[in-house]
Formats: C-alpha cells, sequence, structure tokens
C-alpha cells in the first residue's frame, strides 16, 4: 500500500503558515505532505496551478483545500493521481458554478461588509481589483478562537484574493468521482456555515461538524483537521 502525499491548499486571506500545526501531525503520523502558495489570483488559472504541482508529485494525492482553496481542489481534483478531497471550511463547488452564485443562495456572512478593495497592476491591461479584510475586523469575522496575538500577526500577513475570483465557474467538479470528506466550522463569520454544509452535502462527503470552530480552524483545531485527513489517507492508501 502506498501512503498518499497530502496537498495542502489554503485560501484567501491567509498563507501556508497556516497550515503549520496540521504539517506537524501529519509528519508524526509519516504521512508525506506540501504545502505550495496559492497564487489567489482567479480560479482558473489557481486550480491549474494546483493541478500542476499534483501533477509532478509521484503516486497517489490527496487535495485538501481550505476556503477559497475547496473551489481550487473541487477542480484540480480531476488530475489522474488525484484520489481524494478534503474541505476545510470550505466552499464546494457544482460544475458551472461561481462562488458567487454558491453564496448567494444563503444569507451573507459577516465578511462581505468587512472586505476593503484594492487594485493591483495587470500588464498589458487595466488594474485588477483584489480585496482584503479590514484588519480591526479580522478577528472576529476569521479567527475569533485563536489567542489575539496569533491573530493580529494574521492579519497583518493577510493575502488578497482577486475579485474576479468569485465570479469565475467551476469547469469540472472532481467529487462527482472521487471520495471527499468535509469539515463544518459550525461558528465561521467568513463562509456561513450553511454554504458548507449545503456543498459538503452535495457532494456526498462524509462530513465532520466542530460546534464554536472559526474559520480559521486549521490554526485553532490543527487536531481536529489533521484527523479527518488521516481519515481521508486511511481510506484512499
Amino acid at each position: 500500500m502506498t501512503t498518499p502525499t497530502v496537498l495542502l491548499v489554503h485560501g484567501a486571506f491567509a498563507d501556508a503558515g497556516s497550515w503549520t500545526g496540521v504539517i506537524s501531525r501529519l509528519q508524526r503520523h509519516g504521512v508525506p505532505v506540501i504545502a505550495p502558495p496559492n497564487p489567489l489570483r482567479g480560479l482558473a488559472a489557481d486550480a491549474a496551478y494546483v493541478a500542476s504541482v499534483a501533477a509532478r508529485i509521484e503516486g497517489p494525492v490527496v487535495l485538501v483545500g481550505h476556503s477559497y482553496g475547496g473551489a481550487l481542489i473541487t477542480v484540480a481534483g480531476t488530475a489522474e493521481n488525484v484520489v481524494g478531497l478534503v474541505y476545510v471550511a470550505a466552499y464546494v463547488l457544482e460544475e458551472g458554478e461561481s462562488l458567487g452564485e454558491l453564496q448567494g443562495r444563503f444569507p451573507a456572512s459577516p465578511l462581505v461588509s468587512n472586505l476593503k478593495q484594492w487594485t493591483y497592476p495587470v500588464p498589458g491591461g487595466d488594474p485588477a481589483v483584489e480585496v482584503t479584510i479590514a484588519e480591526d475586523a479580522f478577528p472576529s469575522v476569521f479567527a475569533a478562537d485563536v489567542p489575539a496575538e496569533t491573530t493580529k500577526a494574521l492579519a497583518a500577513a493577510q493575502r488578497p484574493l482577486a475579485a474576479a475570483a468569485f465570479e469565475e465557474t467551476a469547469t469540472a467538479a472532481a467529487w462527482k468521482t472521487k471520495p471527499s470528506w468535509a469539515l463544518v466550522a459550525a461558528a465561521d463569520q467568513a463562509i456561513n456555515p450553511e454554504v458548507e454544509r449545503f456543498g459538503a452535502k452535495r457532494a456526498g462527503a462524509t462530513i465532520t461538524e466542530l460546534e464554536g470552530a472559526s474559520h480559521a480552524v486549521a490554526v485553532s483545531r490543527p487536531e481536529a483537521v489533521a484527523d479527518l485527513i488521516l481519515q481521508a489517507v486511511r481510506a484512499t492508501g
């Protein structure tokens, strides 16, 4: 039996360092793991990048996506060597569906009213728009169950997401052919937990729900996140 490599895909307003606690636990169990940077420039481009990282890994891969990263693994998970998908407080899209369409079916989360817009240069074109979370709102919206000192550092280091990512549609839904697992953060203020539940149920995922967990559940509850990933690794190895 071959132990799959776990490929961790962070979401918006975070970086690969948000997986640190999860990585250490997986490594203690002898699970190979990689957490590349997510470009956060758009659904199609970011999913293609994740798929390219998965393709250069020898052997089977379990893709794990947090938040917006869930949309990416939904598309990138069609790569031949991907054997399972794990969604962590994440969007689980249907083929042809956008983040905006999925979110629009449910009441908006506090995140929506606390986004700040900026522009960034695009070679050969007009400036594009990206968004971040207002720093004063970051603790309550993103990481309410994380110590204040850590939250301040996370807010300062947050990476912006291209606004266009909300409108791009998924070109595939890998959960239709690959087994999936999902963790619902029941106290999430960035993604309405109902959005997480709906997507996970639609995908037929094995669902774990954590009461009191914020959107930054990989930071605040790394043991629970790692345990769910290990379930996927053992089931697909």
